[in-house]
């Protein structure tokens, strides 16, 4: 009788650490009130795009909402001077350069862009404030400012650029080599993609709200000669508050553009733009980025429903020095829907194999999956949150057991 008692305490004490086989685990999501409601599905992008390369992007999560040949590398025009900027105003904030800190204008400066190019008009010699150089490149597209600027922070234009090139990887914009501070034509090829542009103006707004005002300025006046910005949505459409405007014969009408509505803020850049004048090529490009930002704005809502870090989960864990682990994601999840839709998602935690030791941070056991209506509409890599060591022989030899009558015995 007590050998009977006995072997039935094991095999219940054995069953009760058995794993479970991998099933789907229901998510609590966080649920927030909806605004209007638009078409049951979300619509397809503006069909007149006639951007070589273009994507729109959420501003506060990053999600591409709209693209087409995000990551095809073009020639990136005065869109380098966005690069330009971000390396300026990055001396600015850690105090190595002032607003009102007076810059000689160099000869090499003074003729950049000498032959028919966008031009600031300074003077070799003259003292220049570096407040009015910004404003000569981000509004007139002065490639005499930026040169004056890209030698004034790092003594020459061939320093300057190594530190674009870097802050470009520092960003991970894998994509993007910069040869000059004002993207005019070199030897020397310099590229960029859609996708990457987008990364580096969401930097420049966030990092810098103060500066990026410098952008939504329509006109500057300079030696007696004002010239307006050449980004015509500063015009037509308040909510338009930036960005760059870029072109040469080979590259085509460019645009980074930025609008703010209801206190969501999308990007849209496009590249590559044919066009057999400059008063088109400018029209085109204005409107097509409106086009893609009114669509955005209209047919889509971006929500996060979990944080990166954040565990959604604490699943057993076998063979290990602790029998549970946390699991959640490596970067935010967030979802595109119809607007108004956000009470009607559901999401849910997916493990793929029971989870032996040793497992290491950041290892991937399954997937997150968000469905609306049914259907999945977003899905992100599981990943262990916290490493677990291999446990002791007695703990290595029971769960081995317990995984062994698991694959002979699934229930």
């Amino acid at each position: 009788m007590k050998s009977l008692l006995r072997n039935s305490l094991i095999t219940v004490s054995f069953l009760l650490f058995l794993p479970v086989a991998a099933s789907a685990v229901e998510l609590e999501l966080p649920r927030a009130g909806t605004g209007p409601s638009a078409p049951g599905s979300i619509p397809s992008p503006p069909s007149d795009i006639s951007a070589a390369s273009y994507v729109l992007k959420d501003f506060e999560s990053g999600v591409a909402l709209a693209e087409r040949d995000p990551s095809a590398r073009r020639e990136p025009a005065s869109l380098t001077k966005l690069m330009t900027a971000y390396v300026v105003f990055g001396e600015i904030r850690d105090g190595r350069l002032s607003l009102e800190e007076e810059v000689t204008i160099s000869e090499r400066a003074w003729r950049t862009g000498m032959e028919g190019a966008s031009r600031m008009f300074i003077e070799v010699g003259e003292e220049v404030r570096v407040e009015d150089l910004l404003r000569g490149m981000i509004i007139q597209s002065g490639n005499d400012a930026s040169t004056a600027l890209a030698e004034r922070v790092a003594g020459s234009q061939g320093a300057f650029v190594d530190m674009m090139n870097n802050q470009a990887r520092r960003l991970g914009m894998r994509d993007s080599y910069f040869a000059n501070p004002h993207g005019l034509p070199e030897e020397e090829s310099q590229y960029t993609t859609a996708a990457d542009m987008a990364t580096l103006a969401r930097a420049l707004i966030r990092e810098f709200p103060d500066l990026y005002n410098l952008y939504s300025e329509r006109s500057f006046e300079y030696a007696g000669i004002e010239q307006n910005n050449r980004n015509l949505l500063l015009w037509r459409d308040a909510g338009f508050d930036g960005l760059k405007t870029g072109w040469t014969s080979a590259a085509g009408y460019n645009l980074v553009s930025s609008a703010d509505r209801n206190d969501r803020r999308l990007v849209a850049v496009v590249m590559g733009i044919d066009a057999p004048d400059h008063s088109t090529g400018g029209t085109r490009r204005a409107n097509e980025s409106q086009a893609l930002v009114n669509w955005g704005m209209r047919f889509t809502e971006t929500r996060q429903l979990f944080g990166a870090g954040e565990a959604l989960g604490m699943p057993r864990v076998y063979k290990g020095s602790e029998q549970e682990a946390p699991v959640g994601l490596a970067e935010d999840f967030w979802v595109v829907i119809p607007p108004g839709e956000g009470d009607d998602l559901s999401a849910s935690m997916e493990i793929d194999h029971p989870l032996e030791a040793p497992l290491r941070e950041g290892a991937r056991v399954g997937r997150v999956v968000a469905t609306l209506d049914g259907e999945a509409v977003h899905e992100q890599p599981l990943v262990v949150l916290q490493e677990i060591e291999t446990g002791g022989f007695v703990r290595r030899g029971w769960d081995s057991a317990a995984l062994w009558v698991q694959s002979v015995w699934p229930f």
